[in-house]
């Protein structure tokens, strides 16, 4: 997914919020994608870029796309990252420069890892449902893999379970003895949780992860705070255990992960460790060199925009300045 911005959301929720909170509600933020979608933006913000190593979080719809195009984000680069891709409602068909073309529908999983380079797009079919909404998050990648080859994983068959009035769905890591299929390169978790009663859940967390919940259909209620639609709270480290509640539909997100402590440049669809680096990603895609072409799209690529007039630091996950 393209990221509209040249530099990452710098957003402060009101008031003043200590360096690493035990929990904080972040709002985000609208941002326009492409020509026809707007997403909420929730991930990076000033007062937190990231949990564990999910660097980006993006909430889009639900949104009425019956007479409208949806999404239709043309062939764009990505460098030094996971895209995780997940749909509540809708379709999208996603189409790679390693020559993959594949559909994505509600329960299913799309992970693409950039390595070194990949270009991809994202369309909504001319034969679509009615209702688009979903999530798209980034992963940073460390060393060495930020640097290997391109990938690409559709996974159909994830893990589910029912636990009293609450249904799990892992997308990425371990929860409650159950493993996702994904392959990721840093200890974190991703999983759906949508309650189907009016009971409570508790959740078994890891205490060395942090974890935020990011609420996408419905209400719920963590740590006396109420999450609306397209909020994200962040829970902060040392936790053992989760309780949420929520209204019966709600559908929500738990993330969560080691924290990951390597500073990081962010800028465009590039996440990178130096201004050099991503300068030189840039180079390269407008030089059609490195990404090559996206399979099956025959749209101009986007352009890079270009870059700022001041060299571009390194952040940490609470946003501190390197080099």
């Amino acid at each position: 997914m393209d990221r509209t911005e040249s530099l990452p959301a710098q957003t402060r929720p009101p008031g003043v919020v200590p360096e690493d909170p035990g929990s904080v509600l972040l709002p985000g933020h609208d941002v326009p994608l492409g020509r026809y979608t707007t997403v909420r933006r929730l991930l990076p913000q000033r007062v937190r870029r990231m949990v564990g190593a999910w660097c980006f979080v993006d909430h889009f719809g639900p949104d009425d796309v019956a007479q409208r195009p949806g999404m239709e984000v043309p062939p764009h680069p990505h460098t030094g990252l996971q895209t995780v891709t997940w749909l509540l409602d809708g379709e999208i068909v996603h189409r790679d420069s390693l020559g993959n073309v594949q559909p994505i529908r509600p329960g299913q999983l799309n992970v693409m890892t950039s390595g070194h380079g990949i270009a991809h797009s994202e369309r909504s079919p001319a034969a679509r449902p009615p209702v688009m909404h979903g999530v798209q998050l980034w992963v940073a990648l460390p060393d060495p893999a930020r640097a290997g080859a391109a990938d690409f994983a559709h996974h159909a068959d994830l893990p589910r379970w029912r636990d009293g009035d609450w249904d799990h769905t892992l997308l990425v890591g371990e929860l409650a003895g159950e493993r996702s299929p994904a392959v990721v390169h840093t200890p974190l978790l991703g999983a759906q949780l949508e309650a189907r009663g009016p009971a409570p859940a508790t959740l078994r967390l890891r205490s060395g992860f942090e974890y935020a919940l990011l609420a996408m259909s419905g209400q719920a209620r963590v740590d006396g705070l109420t999450l609306e639609p397209g909020a994200l709270l962040y829970l902060g480290t040392g936790r053992d255990r989760l309780a949420v509640a929520a209204d019966p539909g709600s559908r929500l997100m738990l993330l969560g992960g080691e924290p990951f402590d390597e500073p990081l440049v962010m800028w465009w669809n590039f996440v990178g460790r130096s201004h050099e680096e991503v300068a030189t990603a840039r180079e390269d895609w407008m030089a059609g060199r490195r990404f090559g072409p996206v399979t099956d799209d025959a749209a101009p690529p986007l352009p890079a925009p270009e870059m700022p007039g001041v060299r571009l630091k390194a952040r940490d996950r609470r946003g501190d300045l390197h080099g």
